[in-house]
């Protein structure tokens, strides 16, 4: 009968794990973060189902603090594009949970990775980097329209987030000082970004 350790590195992760969530510590084990039409969320869900993982998407903040204050999810991202005070305490929220006991493996927020390289976590913090027009043949192919019309929307939405970080927090998502490793994803399949994903991953584990 074998009597030695486990060698397998994912079940001492996962009693790791375990033990620092009794010790009160953060569970967070990566953060994604990129440009919309980069992939993240594909990514997020290959993530889950690879390692059983649970998430929390900036989005379930945003929908969880609409629902307290009894507001629409448009009445409310109206009133945070003219209070920046709002999406102030959004990002504390989304603060908050990451460092909590037993918090998500995975979060996916484009400052997920400068939250938590604030919050000094030990977890891998990655942006997925793809160009522009890759990212608007993204974006064509699940909302339709032209590649034209995604290009401009996505630069629009770029430039007005842009300003709104810079002015709350001095900081841009893309910024390459929060993050641990950056993939260029534009000429990745999904399963190719997963696979280097779970390779870095399971390199730092």
């Amino acid at each position: 009968m074998w009597i030695g350790h486990d060698l397998n590195p994912w079940s001492s992760y996962k009693a790791m794990r375990c033990l620092q969530a009794r010790m009160g510590v953060s569970m967070v084990r990566i953060t994604v973060s990129g440009h919309p039409g980069s992939g993240t969320s594909t990514l997020v869900s290959g993530l889950m189902d690879h390692y059983g993982w649970s998430s929390l998407n900036g989005g379930d903040v945003f929908r969880g603090e609409a629902k307290r204050r009894g507001m629409s999810l448009s009445d409310f991202g109206a009133l945070c594009t003219t209070d920046l005070e709002v999406d102030r305490q959004l990002d504390a929220l989304l603060q908050e949970r990451m460092s909590a006991t037993g918090a998500e493996e995975i979060v996916e927020s484009r400052l997920s990775g400068w939250w938590a390289y604030r919050l000094n976590l030990d977890c891998v913090r990655l942006w997925v980097d793809v160009e522009d027009e890759e990212r608007a043949r993204r974006v064509v192919g699940r909302e339709g329209g032209t590649i034209e019309e995604a290009l401009e929307a996505n630069a629009k939405r770029t430039s007005v987030d842009a300003e709104r970080f810079t002015e709350l927090y001095g900081i841009l998502p893309e910024q390459r000082e929060p993050y641990t490793i950056v993939l260029d994803g534009t000429h990745l399949g999904r399963d190719e970004v997963l696979a280097a994903v779970i390779e870095h991953l399971e390199a730092t584990a």
